[in-house]
């Protein structure tokens, strides 16, 4: 059974850090790009950060753009997702997810594996 589990949410006051993680089990996703994606209440899911197989290159949201860094242990079956400068904006829930290849996607649609989400609230 493929899992990807989230954890490192929390509250924290704006300006402060987070770094959440994401251990996968079930298979390996050592070749597939690996992507965190996040959703505010009434808004819709939208890309945060992408990282390709061989952590060779990360896309950012300009929202989280010098902020945020994503990052990946294969040998850990974990990624990464340091989070500093934290704004009250930056308040959802945040997902951890697989792609279905090994180039990094802004798609959430690219992705066929997700975890079930981690809360993270950020107060000004």
């Amino acid at each position: 059974q493929v899992q990807l589990v989230e954890s490192g949410g929390g509250l924290v006051q704006a300006g402060g850090s987070l770094k959440l993680s994401c251990a996968t089990s079930g298979r390996t996703f050592s070749s597939n790009a690996m992507g965190w994606f996040r959703q505010a209440p009434g808004k819709e899911r939208e890309f945060v950060a992408a990282i390709t197989w061989s952590a060779g290159i990360t896309y950012y949201a300009n929202s989280v753009k010098g902020r945020f860094t994503i990052s990946r242990d294969n040998a850990k079956n974990t990624v990464y997702l340091q989070m500093n400068s934290l704004k009250p904006e930056d308040t959802a829930v945040y997902y951890c997810a697989a792609s279905n290849g090994p180039l990094g996607s802004r798609s959430r649609y690219d992705y066929n594996y997700w975890g079930q989400g981690t809360q993270v609230t950020v107060s000004s």
